[in-house]
């Protein structure tokens, strides 16, 4: 007889704050003081929002470079009957970030039968991004973050002629390469660069791809944090 969806295992994914502490739900918070175990990209980042909001969970760590042991651990935990959160160091996990995997081979083992897979929503600097950008919003492609050197010119290639606004994720190291190549493949085009998103130095900076590219160029104290690049239609 199979078990019933109240009596699941649950596997919560939980979206926690990708910059200001206060911005995670009731209802993720509620979550994470009730499971058995929450599973942390770096458990040292989670401690911190833990310790905010008095949740006294054990932790263990999951991330890019967990073995695949890792995997057998947690589903050997579900299968033991545990409520188990994930989270990422920031925002929604699963969404370029090694959660997705996990809940992949969650899935496959168990056959989407005995664990319930629970999506808490909140913080994404997608979205976040999106909404205060003034760029058209209605259809847009999200890339996440760009391949460093293969496949890297042919992409900016499909940027360039893309009939969709298209979203991606840079690094401060990147940033600049990256204005540069769309500076060649898209001058004509209104970009959006938003970086350090929900922060105390939040920034967005529009304009065309020459003109975000020398404000960078001549505020070198603005190239750090995280950005996210949208490229309008």
């Amino acid at each position: 007889m199979k078990k019933s969806l109240i009596n699941m295992s649950k596997l919560y994914i939980v979206a926690t704050p990708i910059g200001n502490m206060t911005d995670i739900t009731l209802r993720a918070i509620e979550t994470l003081k009730n499971v058995d175990l929450i599973l942390c990209e770096d458990t040292r980042v989670t401690k911190n929002l833990l310790n905010k909001y008095d949740i006294k969970k054990p932790t263990m760590s999951y991330h890019a470079h967990s073995k695949l042991a890792k995997i057998d651990k947690i589903i050997e935990l579900l299968e033991e009957g545990k409520d188990l959160a994930l989270v990422s160091d920031a925002g929604t996990p699963g969404i370029s970030d090694p959660g997705a995997l996990l809940v992949s081979k969650i899935k496959e083992y168990f056959n989407n039968d005995k664990v319930q897979v629970v999506p808490i929503p909140g913080a994404t600097a997608i979205i976040t991004a999106l909404s205060a950008s003034g760029l058209p919003t209605h259809e847009f492609t999200f890339l996440g973050f760009l391949p460093h050197k293969k496949g890297r010119e042919t992409l900016f290639k499909e940027i360039a002629e893309s009939k969709r606004t298209v979203v991606f994720y840079e690094s401060t190291h990147r940033i600049i390469k990256t204005l540069e190549s769309l500076v060649k493949f898209s001058p004509e085009k209104n970009i959006c660069v938003a970086r350090e998103l929900t922060k105390i130095y939040e920034q967005f900076k529009t304009g065309t791809p020459s003109e975000v590219l020398n404000y960078f160029n001549e505020n070198k104290d603005k190239v750090r944090g995280e950005f996210t690049v949208i490229v309008s239609v």
